[in-house]
């Protein structure tokens, strides 16, 4: 069966889509692309630079003008353009008829998703949103074990994941990407809002948070690059106090969460990779380590699964409703950034 996918931008992640979409469907994909400028360069999944075409695979074609992309009726139509400019899209999308995946974060404001959300549930279309990080075997393994309550009474969590803004995109002069700039919908905490979702994922929606941070460093920004957060959980009807420091800033990057109960520790290290559950005499339980893993691994098996859920063979990983969840908790964290307040969800 024959695909009609129209790729919404071509940066950095597009292309990586567009790759792994080919790669997946090869002859049986008609791939067509949307884009604000035409020309560029192809982005290695390794974020080498190519002096390719990165419209040479587009053999459905390329558009300027999102109507025009829609009037051809694609099955499935991948948003990856700034985060400020999903729903619009997003919303076309679903009336032309098409499945849609579109990147993280859903948008960078409230306003528009309960409406979205309505327009969605009326059409009865396929929605997901993309969160890689649900792919990667030391967090599926965490959940696993947490699952199976390993450790017992949980008694806190601190995660972190940080990361020199400049290194992101080093083809890219940092201050013109959508992670720095205000009106794309960037700064650290929707950038790097995977966090968030995978701690909703393990611990269901926090009661509380309390952030502090804000744009500390000198990067030529107009967003915050640093924010240290502690949410207040419900687990088994008790307390857990959860710590999650994301930044701009920290060189070598860091990406880690360790979780604490009465039985124990489990460390998780998302970069090495690695999973360690140590018992509460020392002793290592488990020990996981990944020799075979890469970053793009993650992303081929998140968009197999979201074929899969396009074809009507099972549930999206990430819907709709959790991710406005999810950016809920993400501008929450930012109000209490600026007002220096505890807020409630």
């Amino acid at each position: 069966m024959t695909l009609s996918v129209l790729v919404v931008g071509l940066g950095s992640i597009g292309q990586r889509h567009a790759r792994n979409l080919r790669s997946i469907l090869g002859k049986n994909l008609v791939l067509s692309a949307l884009r604000s400028k035409r020309g560029g360069f192809v982005i290695a999944d390794q974020r080498a630079l190519s002096s390719s075409d990165p419209e040479a695979d587009c053999d459905g074609g390329v558009y300027t003008d999102l109507d025009k992309a829609l009037n051809v009726k694609p099955d499935i139509v991948v948003v990856c353009n700034p985060t400020s400019l999903h729903i619009e899209v997003v919303r076309a999308a679903v009336r032309s008829g098409a499945a849609v995946f579109v990147e993280k974060p859903i948008s960078n404001d409230l306003r528009g998703l309960a409406e979205l959300a309505d327009f969605v549930k009326e059409k009865g279309t396929i929605v997901g949103v993309g969160c890689q990080m649900r792919f990667h075997p030391a967090l599926i393994s965490l959940r696993a074990l947490l699952k199976d309550e390993a450790l017992g009474k949980l008694i806190a969590v601190n995660s972190v994941q940080a990361e020199y803004l400049p290194s992101f995109h080093p083809y890219e002069d940092y201050r013109h990407s959508y992670a720095a700039r205000s009106d794309l919908g960037g700064g650290v905490v929707l950038t790097q809002i995977h966090e968030i979702d995978y701690l909703q994922w393990l611990f269901g929606l926090p009661t509380s948070i309390f952030a502090v941070g804000g744009h500390i460093s000198e990067l030529e920004i107009d967003v915050e690059d640093s924010a240290s957060t502690l949410f207040a959980f419900e687990n088994d009807g008790n307390p857990l106090a959860v710590h999650l420091h994301t930044d701009y800033l920290q060189q070598p990057p860091i990406r880690k969460c360790l979780v604490m109960g009465i039985k124990g520790i489990i460390d998780v290290d998302f970069l090495k990779p690695s999973l360690i559950w140590t018992n509460r005499k020392g002793e290592v339980e488990l020990a996981e380590y990944y020799p075979g893993f890469t970053r793009s691994q993650m992303y081929l098996d998140e968009m197999r699964h979201f074929l899969a859920a396009a074809r009507g063979d099972q549930e999206v990983m990430v819907g709709l409703s959790y991710a406005i969840d999810t950016t809920r908790i993400a501008l929450a964290l930012r109000h209490s950034l600026s007002s220096g307040r505890l807020e409630y969800l």
